[in-house]
């Protein structure tokens, strides 16, 4: 199993307000970049279609209050893999990172890794904008 993890981000709100963001796959919409298109989501799942790759669908797997949400694939995926949102309480601020586990073999592994890196800070970088802005 392939780990990617996004950079931690600071935000200045507390970890039930970044949880309440992310909980909710509706919000996810705001965090994904342009190549994204066909978006349609619940509180629970959402589906999307990558430009020039693929369609997914992803649906909450887990959540732990004010700690962490699991995403995970529902339906076909072209590798396993899970998201992972961790969230750290700081008093009134938070830490929250991304990290992605993907089964990758070697050759999707080098395709694969630089654009799932680059994945996970944008939306990192997103959820500190979005939570910093309100």
């Amino acid at each position: 199993m392939t780990t990617i993890e996004s950079n931690s981000i600071q935000v200045n709100k507390p970890a039930s307000v970044v949880y309440g963001f992310l909980a909710n796959l509706n919000n996810h919409q705001q965090l994904m970049p342009d190549s994204i298109y066909n978006w349609s989501s619940t509180e629970d799942e959402c589906k999307f279609t990558i430009q020039n790759m693929a369609k997914l669908e992803l649906k909450v797997g887990e959540r732990v209050a004010d700690t962490s949400i699991t995403i995970v694939p529902k339906g076909e995926v072209p590798f396993p893999l899970n998201l992972k949102w961790e969230i750290i309480a700081n008093g009134d601020s938070s830490t929250a990172k991304m990290i992605i586990n993907a089964d990758l073999n070697p050759f999707i592994k080098m395709m694969a890794m630089s654009p799932l890196q680059k994945l996970a800070n944008f939306q990192a970088e997103k959820l500190q904008e979005i939570l910093s802005a309100s």
